[in-house]
């Protein structure tokens, strides 16, 4: 094997691309070409062109009959997604796709079976976990036994809609898979992760359209109440970030021990400290305030030995299919309540 790992990238149609590319270079890997879907605009593709050196378009099989190639990436529109990572494995690769990772219970029962017939991995990039340094913070301090077993999380994950930028296939049901499955993921991860969870269910779900009559069918609200074999969680997300917020959203997790508490402002302390990854940790010996800037992102480094090694460092398996399946399992829920 190579000296440094390829990759190859096949859908550039949400911004995370950049984050799982610019993480992947960090850490030695050579990105050998790109592709993306027909109705990907001429201005994304340009963009993310010029990101990288002015690299051309390939045809996406030519990515995938490259020999050279370990890893095929993904941000293609949520529902292409499941195609592409298949498609990935069964010609040898290696699959890193953008969250949520599919977008029915279908293409999920798919990739479980193309995974077990090839033995390649399907890695999600949960980027509100594994791209921000808050998380490496809060999983040393977990770690270390600095709040005690932890008990609960509650995740907050609120966007901002921009609709004047968002593409055509943002606002349709079936291409993003709908709210929990789609930026409810985040949160699905962070909790079987900080809880330790191996076993879950869904206990309740909710989804809602509350801001945005002029288009009835989109969701702009959702919530979730989880339950696991390592602990509870509750989840927020919403399209209802207002225009005064210096960023995109208030991404926050509170992680519940029984010694203590940890909380994460990833991306603002609101009115207060600024920057981003703020981690408040309150423990019996009292309250601390820990900029998490320059600790690191160890994701993308385990990967590429995951890869090399054929180890589960960076990601098990069995996490990516439970979290997308707690996903899947509360965005039906919801929406069957809703017709009721």
């Amino acid at each position: 094997m190579t000296s440094h790992l390829r990759f190859g990238v096949i859908g550039v149609d949400h911004n995370h691309v950049y984050g799982m590319v610019n993480g992947l270079l960090a850490v030695g890997a050579e990105l050998v070409g790109w592709a993306t879907g027909a109705d990907t605009p001429a201005n994304v593709r340009k963009i993310f062109s010029e990101s990288y050196g002015n690299l051309a378009e390939v045809p996406a099989q030519a990515l995938l009959d490259d020999d050279r190639i370990s890893l095929i990436i993904s941000s293609g529109i949520n529902s292409e997604r499941a195609d592409v990572a298949i498609s990935a494995m069964r010609h040898g690769k290696d699959v890193l796709v953008d969250k949520p990772g599919c977008t029915t219970i279908g293409q999920l029962e798919h990739i479980k079976q193309t995974v077990s017939e090839t033995g390649r991995r399907w890695t999600i990039c949960f980027s509100e976990r594994l791209t921000v340094e808050s998380t490496t913070v809060a999983d040393r301090l977990i770690a270390e036994g600095r709040i005690g077993k932890v008990v609960q999380t509650v995740g907050l994950g609120p966007h901002r809609r921009n609709a004047h930028l968002r593409p055509a296939w943002f606002w349709d049901r079936e291409a993003t898979g709908g709210i929990l499955n789609d930026i409810c993921a985040h949160q699905f991860d962070q909790f079987l992760h900080f809880t330790g969870s191996t076993e879950a269910r869904v206990v309740s779900a909710h989804i809602g359209n509350v801001a945005n009559a002029d288009r009835p069918d989109f969701q702009d609200f959702g919530e979730v109440l989880l339950e696991g074999n390592g602990g509870r969680g509750y989840a927020r997300v919403d399209w209802l970030t207002p225009d005064g917020l210096p960023t995109w959203g208030d991404g926050r997790i509170t992680i519940l021990g029984t010694d203590g508490y940890i909380e994460m402002r990833k991306y603002i302390d609101i009115a207060g400290q600024p920057g981003e990854d703020h981690v408040f940790l309150v423990d019996k010996a009292g309250v601390e305030h820990i900029n998490a800037k320059g600790a690191g992102l160890p994701f993308f480094g385990k990967l590429l030995h995951d890869i090399k090694e054929g180890s589960e460092t960076a990601m098990r398996q069995a996490h990516a299919f439970l979290a997308t399946e707690l996903s899947l399992q509360a965005q039906i829920k919801a929406e069957e309540d809703m017709q009721k």
